[in-house]
């Protein structure tokens, strides 16, 4: 079944549950976010794409890749919008859509590093378990 953007928009809305019209566009998500530099679409213009419906541009996205997924956003977020929960459903829309998990259990172990921190582990698991 082939949804519009606006479906879409609405279905991300709904498996992450957030309220974008409650976004005032202060910009203190991105601002705390620690991928900043890395992403090419930020916290707050996450809210802003799934507001009005522009979900191509969101699921092509290289920062759902990129979301550490350590709620900074969240945290710094005056009207409680949780720009995190969006990225992580337009993540699991991608998921989906390619009939799998992004990574296996298995292929994990060959990508640790003893310099990665452990909230990089426990925020991948929730990526890609889903």
């Amino acid at each position: 079944m082939h949804r519009t953007e606006q479906e879409q928009a609405e279905l991300i809305k709904e498996i992450s549950g957030v309220n974008t019209k409650k976004c005032m566009k202060c910009g203190k998500c991105s601002a705390s976010c620690p991928a900043y530099e890395e992403m090419d679409i930020r916290p707050h213009q996450f809210v802003s794409y799934v507001q009005n419906g522009d979900v191509n541009a969101l699921l092509a996205s290289k920062s759902i890749w990129k979301c550490l997924s350590c709620f900074a956003c969240v945290e710094r977020c005056p009207r409680d919008v949780k720009p995190a929960k969006l990225i992580e459903a337009v993540r699991l829309m991608v998921i989906r859509q390619r009939g799998g998990n992004y990574l296996t259990p298995d292929e994990v172990p060959e990508l640790l590093d003893e310099e990665l921190p452990q909230q990089l582990l426990a925020s991948a698991f929730r990526k890609y378990s889903k």
